[in-house]
């Protein structure tokens, strides 16, 4: 029976495009087996999951603010891996962001907010991308590994704020204090990122609609539209711009894309400096939106949160396209969020939602060289089927 004849072009798109789903979904079904040998009840812990991620208003308001930092990461992330290099650096770059926007809002406090919010949000974008260049050019031109450099900066990113907070930018309440708290002065109230609830309050307003404002008492504030817009931007440029082809063809093949004229030292680190400001700008929305200072107590984790790690694993899950990434983000979002009530109603540890994510990862991942070998086969079935037809013209 010829191959093709029962072989759906289609199907498999579809497949391939619901692969993370699936993968998703068998993890689920692992992690339920854990819960059962923990004595707990899988529909009972993934029912307090669910509600804790999207039960209320405020659970929906608190997965897209944990989402939002694994966005923009993620979509740094997808521009870099279509480069063909590998950004390890997000938590560093999240770091000097988040300092860069500190700094710059604590050095002008009395300026105008609809100048400093936006100010504030470019020094991120700028400090991360210039951490990430840095990698950028050690790789490029120094043939450095990006992932080794990358990891390295984490740390130097870690301990530098571990120093500028404890003795820069420490709060001048606690400089001369017995035992400083490792915190800058809390920003100027000006400087938050307005919340989409009073923004939404004023719409009301204005088109005369009364009563209850879904959003107006969540923490829900505008980052999370940046990061959506800033996913659409990043498609486009990658995918209907001459720069965005060029990164692309550099991430597909390096010799190719230097045999046809492009500069492929300079496309490797444009990647990883693009890559480095969208994790910076993640960081200084943290601050201007979720913080508000800088904390050094509890280390570089305290402030990402593993963001710079779990925005790889959301554009991985996103297929590495930034539209991708957007229910990606959302989706670990949730699992972060809502864990937090899992524990609590079915009384298991707290490490148990780590596994759970680990496991996502391991089934991503395996579904994406599953499907990749599918491809694979798909084109030498293809071949083989040509080249008889060809024998077949030629006598």
């Amino acid at each position: 029976m010829n191959v093709s004849s029962w072989r759906n072009p289609r199907l498999d798109r579809v497949l391939d495009a619901l692969m993370p789903v699936f993968a998703t979904l068998a993890a689920l079904m692992i992690g339920a087996v854990m819960l059962v040998l923990m004595d707990a009840n899988p529909v009972d812990a993934y029912k307090a999951l669910y509600e804790g991620a999207f039960g209320t208003k405020n659970s929906v308001a608190d997965t897209l603010i944990k989402a939002t930092p694994l966005l923009l990461v993620g979509i740094g992330i997808c521009i870099s891996f279509r480069g063909g290099v590998i950004n390890i650096g997000g938590e560093g770059q999240m770091i000097v962001g988040g300092l860069a926007a500190t700094w710059l809002a604590l050095e002008f406090q009395d300026a105008s907010p609809e100048v400093m919010i936006p100010a504030c949000l470019v020094a991120s974008f700028v400090a991360g991308a210039i951490w990430g260049g840095i990698a950028g050019v050690l790789k490029a031109y120094f043939n450095v590994n990006e992932i080794l450099s990358t990891i390295m900066l984490n740390q130097i990113a870690s301990l530098g704020m571990g120093y500028l907070v404890r003795q820069v930018l420490i709060d001048p309440r606690h400089k001369n204090s017995a035992s400083p708290i490792p915190e800058t002065q809390r920003l100027p109230r000006e400087f938050d990122l307005p919340r989409i609830g009073e923004a939404l309050d004023k719409v009301y307003d204005f088109l005369g609609i009364s009563g209850e404002k879904v959003w107006s008492t969540t923490l829900l504030h505008n980052g999370v539209i940046i990061a959506a817009i800033l996913s659409i931007l990043v498609y486009i440029f990658l995918w209907r711009t001459t720069i965005g082809y060029r990164i692309r063809a550099v991430g597909k093949n390096q010799r190719a894309s230097r045999y046809a004229g492009i500069q492929v030292k300079h496309y490797v680190v444009l990647s990883l400096v693009l890559s480095g400001g969208f994790a910076g700008l993640a960081g200084g929305i943290q601050v201007l939106g979720v913080r508000h200072r800088m904390n050094a107590e509890g280390g570089a984790i305290a402030f990402t949160g593993n963001a710079g790690f779990n925005g790889i694993v959301a554009a991985l899950f996103g297929k590495l396209h930034p539209l991708g990434t957007i229910p990606a983000s959302v989706l670990f979002g949730a699992l972060l969020v809502g864990g937090n009530k899992l524990q609590r109603a079915v009384q298991v540890p707290s490490a148990l939602i780590t596994v759970l994510i680990g496991l996502v990862i391991v089934f991503v991942v395996g579904s994406d060289l599953w499907s990749r070998r599918r491809a694979q086969r798909r084109v030498a079935e293809t071949v083989s089927e040509k080249q008889p037809a060809q024998a077949g013209g030629t006598t």
